[in-house]
């Protein structure tokens, strides 16, 4: 195909961007923004180049994202050092908290991935165990990975969680 019939076919077809693009008005796409949080209790990681909690609002509602969870109180101060069970604790109770920041709660959380640190993966007894104690016979779903590391050499678990969907207020 010769670059004019290329170039003619383009004019025909436009991209998905420029539709995208002429689509939605701004006031829409404003709509449809993400926006940060900083729940008290936890440490600002803006620092660090990322949120706590991210809130993205959907034509359907918002979109709760929050990054992984580790045994870290406000002053970045390790919780329960050599205690997975502990440590999961403290990860499951920053989650709590994070989610409480925009009105949320554990028992709308679908899934959870737990990053665990390889040296700690056959500790799956505290793990359950941390588990069980948060929720009780109604846990979400899980999947259990082993890392060779987290971000700090003291973390042993970190706990992320599948986005939750809130009603839009």
């Amino acid at each position: 195909m010769s670059t004019a019939a290329t170039a003619a076919s383009c004019a025909r077809w436009p991209s998905r961007a420029a539709e995208q693009h002429r689509g939605p008005s701004r006031a829409r796409e404003a709509d449809l923004s993400r926006s940060s949080r900083v729940p008290a209790g936890l440490f600002d990681s803006r620092p660090y180049g990322f949120s706590q909690v991210a809130v993205v609002a959907t034509p359907l509602g918002d979109a709760v994202h929050v990054s992984g969870q580790v045994a870290w109180d406000a002053e970045q101060r390790i919780v329960g050092p050599g205690d997975i069970g502990r440590q999961l604790e403290k990860s499951l109770e920053n989650l709590a908290t994070a989610l409480a920041s925009v009105g949320a709660t554990l028992d709308q959380v679908g899934a959870l991935r737990l990053y665990i640190r390889q040296s700690h993966m056959r500790e799956g007894k505290a793990i359950g165990a941390a588990l069980r104690k948060v929720f009780g016979d109604a846990p979400p779903c899980s999947t259990w990975i082993g890392v060779p590391s987290l971000a700090d050499e003291a973390f042993l678990i970190e706990v992320e969680p599948s986005v939750v969907y809130l009603p839009r207020r």
